[in-house]
């Protein structure tokens, strides 16, 4: 039997794989974070399906309601927002079962940064003005950051930097990354990127926090910085350039 860890996308209901739905369907267990999966993605479990919310379960409990349906000759569908290879706590869980051992496997979903981008119209690496991403968070209300991930040091490359978990810290945010951007440097908030209720807000450090505040945007939320967020004058990628060598 098999824990199918899938990525449940950022929040709108069809934006998963279809290789993700599928292993919805067939797993007779599914385990889902309550406030973030959507619950449309649940009425594809197949009739009968044991749903557990693991919103209020610690890690413990949820690798024995995991261990409870493999013993019992069950796959699991272990749903996670977003993608599972950043800040999903899959890792934690895949220790766990390799201890036990009870086998695994991953499908990824689409992930709250590329949602943001496509709400925001815009492309993350723009030719000649950003050519690296730096997905990161804060530490507040969390494990610390390892030495060397700081903001300040992040910063320094003036690359698009993609915060998560960290809109409840804007001001500190915004402080910390005005040394490397400046003042002008373009940001977006996206928040529930992908979902009805999506909100979205445009500005500079300079006034991106006092934006966020009005709006009253607290959680589930990505903030984005970066020149490539209002770009016009770059040139054209070398993909499709009508001047380079072509086979």
């Amino acid at each position: 039997m098999t824990i199918h860890f899938i990525g449940a996308g950022p929040g709108a209901a069809d934006l998963i794989t279809v290789r993700g739905q599928r292993l919805i369907a067939e797993s007779p267990v599914c385990l889902y974070a309550g406030s973030l999966v959507p619950r449309e993605l649940l009425e594809v479990c197949p009739p009968g399906a044991r749903l557990i919310d693991t919103a209020n379960l610690n890690l413990d409990e949820i690798i024995a309601e995991m261990a409870r349906a493999t013993g019992a000759g069950q796959d699991v569908a272990r749903l996670h927002s977003g993608d599972p290879s950043v800040f999903s706590a899959v890792a934690e869980q895949m220790r766990r079962l390799d201890e036990i051992p009870i086998a695994y496997d991953v499908t990824p979903g689409v992930p709250a940064f590329a949602a943001a981008a496509a709400s925001l119209g815009r492309e993350f690496t723009v030719p000649s003005v950003a050519q690296t991403v730096i997905l990161t968070r804060t530490a507040e209300r969390a494990t610390a950051m390892p030495p060397g991930e700081d903001l300040a040091t992040l910063g320094a490359s003036r690359s698009t930097m993609v915060l998560h978990l960290a809109v409840q810290r804007i001001d500190a945010v915004v402080a910390e990354l005005l040394p490397n951007y400046g003042a002008d440097c373009p940001v977006a908030v996206v928040a529930r990127a992908s979902r009805p209720d999506e909100q979205i807000v445009r500005g500079t450090l300079a006034d991106i926090a006092g934006q966020v505040r009005a709006a009253g945007i607290k959680r589930t939320a990505v903030i984005v910085v970066g020149a490539a967020l209002t770009a016009s004058q770059f040139p054209d990628s070398h993909l499709y350039s009508t001047t380079r060598c072509r086979d």
